[in-house]
């Protein structure tokens, strides 16, 4: 037995055999492998499209206007009916669950019940329906960031597949569409959801039908193959090896090979096989490191955005013990970090210090210089002093360290809260907007001071504005005029002035957030050229 292994080993027509028969099971594991991912990909498309369809149609059942008064306790003949409907519309389409949330739009972490239709005969499940105002917990941060798209980005439906729930549950799709009222502004999510149990069974008749298919076709090519290999390959070589033996032995010329074998050039192909999988090597190691190194840059990238978001304000309301002024900023970078920013402090108790500033250039560079003049700016205004004072020496620290030949327009003023009195300095920067009680809001523009690291010993002025109670005040980045639709048109003041009065009557919050959607809806799919900052104050 020994001895029939060890010739079977050493036959060149039984390895060549048992090498193809290897490669025919590893191509198709990788045949049935790409026909699953394809196979799973027609099917969740199908599946996403069939779901987004039963979830829009259950969404139309439910009065987007009366949410709230659904959950307020009003409304109840009209709540009663719409529940009595989700549930027929539950059993009828064979879905396991319907159900109505009011996420909260604050981290998108939680959110209430408002209606929900269970039908656990669906997928042997033991869901149990939610009461009416039942507050929860948002399942993962995949759900939040869905939700944040349906509220805030305008996408009609988002999907999400859970193949291992956990919890005793079965796989299943979940739909979520927006609810929303007559305004068009989206008052609620429907979800429904669909268990996935067809996905299992058909992947596995396809893996099935795979397996036999490549069986049959092993056998059959590696007879032919046997067959092949030793008529093309062992015989000729057999004879050049008895010929090599016998020349060993005898040391004397014997008959000429002649034409053994139409295959000459079987030495070179081993010799560009060999040279190909150098090269190949090369470059799977050359493609790694590069892979690695952009990985590395993104890392740090985030890492730096992070950061740098955290040196700007976040808190909402900045100074929640404050009853008599209210401010908000937010900036949106162009790239992942960028040269914008903002900021506030209470000096004392009755002087407000607030500033803008725009860096000259985007990205890491000017996110680096956003960074030193936000420090130095916030140091100085500490100690005290005009406007005009702060500016100049934060101007001649930056000019003393600005290698990199930088500069930044900033705007900074500082508000007498008890006698409305705001004093002022321009450097370089945007004519901020006000908005006196009664009025609308207009561009305050004044004589405009020289842009901050440009050169030393420069001389600031300061300007006047008087806030009575009710006034506002917003301060922007050149971002905001100048954000570009697809047609190469820019934002505009005018056009900046015009959502301002829109929203002269909201929170400073809700102002820039209505401001920000003017912005996007003015864009649309135009990719972000400049860094968009805004802070406004009340």
């Amino acid at each position: 037995m020994l001895e029939k292994i060890k010739k079977l080993r050493s036959n060149m027509a039984f390895d060549t055999t048992a090498a193809i028969v290897i490669l025919l099971a590893i191509f198709g594991a990788i045949v049935c492998a790409s026909g699953i991912l394809e196979f799973t990909r027609a099917f969740d498309h199908e599946n996403s499209n069939i779901s987004y369809h039963i979830a829009n149609t259950a969404a139309s059942l439910v009065n987007g206007d009366h949410i709230e008064a659904y959950l307020a306790g009003e409304e109840p003949e009209e709540y009663a009916r719409t529940k009595r409907i989700l549930d027929g519309y539950c059993k009828r389409m064979s879905v396991s669950l319907v159900y109505v949330i009011v996420v909260d739009q604050s981290d998108y972490g939680r959110f209430v019940s408002v209606f929900n239709a269970v039908d656990n005969s669906v997928d042997n499940s033991n869901y149990v329906e939610w009461e009416l105002g039942d507050a929860r917990d948002t399942t993962n941060q995949e759900y939040a960031s869905k939700y944040r798209q349906l509220y805030e980005n305008g996408s009609p439906y988002e999907t999400i597949y859970r193949l291992n729930p956990g919890q005793n549950l079965h796989p299943h799709i979940t739909t979520i569409v927006p609810i929303k009222n007559s305004g068009d502004k989206v008052t609620a999510l429907l979800c429904i959801q669909r268990p996935i149990h067809e996905l299992e069974r058909a992947i596995m008749r396809f893996v099935a039908r795979t397996v036999i298919s490549m069986l049959i076709l092993a056998v059959i090519a590696s007879r032919l193959a046997a067959y092949f290999v030793h008529k093309s390959f062992v015989k000729p070589i057999r004879k050049v090896s008895a010929e090599a033996t016998r020349f060993a032995i005898e040391n004397t010329k014997g008959e000429e090979l002649g034409d053994v074998s139409r295959y000459e050039e079987i030495y070179n192909l081993s010799r560009s096989i060999d040279k190909m999988e150098t090269d190949m090597v090369n470059y799977i190691h050359n493609l790694t490191t590069v892979t690695a190194e952009r990985e590395r840059i993104g890392a740090e990238l985030s890492f730096a955005k992070n950061i740098q978001s955290s040196s700007l304000p976040s808190q909402y309301p900045a100074f929640p013990e404050r009853m008599d002024f209210d401010i908000y900023g937010c900036a949106v970078p162009a790239r992942e970090v960028g040269g914008d920013f903002y900021s506030y402090m209470l000096i004392d108790d009755d002087h407000l210090c607030m500033w803008i500033g725009d860096v000259s250039d985007k990205g890491v560079p000017a996110a680096l210089f956003m960074m030193s003049a936000n420090i130095v700016i916030n140091i100085r205004a500490g100690m005290g002093g005009t406007p005009a004072e702060i500016m100049e020496y934060v101007n001649n620290n930056i000019c003393e360290h600005n290698k990199a030949n930088l500069f930044v327009t900033i705007w900074l003023g500082i508000m007498e809260l008890s006698t409305g009195r705001l004093t002022f300095v321009n450097a370089g920067h945007e004519d901020p907007a006000v908005y006196h009680k009664g009025g609308k809001f207009e561009l305050f523009k004044t004589k405009h001071n020289l842009a901050v690291g440009i050169t030393p010993n420069v001389e600031y002025k300061d300007f006047e504005i008087h806030m009575d109670q009710g006034d506002k005040l917003f301060l922007y980045t050149d971002g905001l005029p100048e954000a570009t639709n697809s047609d190469n048109k820019f934002f505009t003041s005018q056009r900046m002035l015009e959502s301002l009065n829109q929203y002269k009557d909201a929170t400073p919050k809700e102002m820039l957030e209505g401001v920000h959607k003017s912005v996007l809806n003015f864009v649309g799919d135009r990719a972000q050229f400049d860094d968009l900052t805004m802070l406004a104050v009340r």
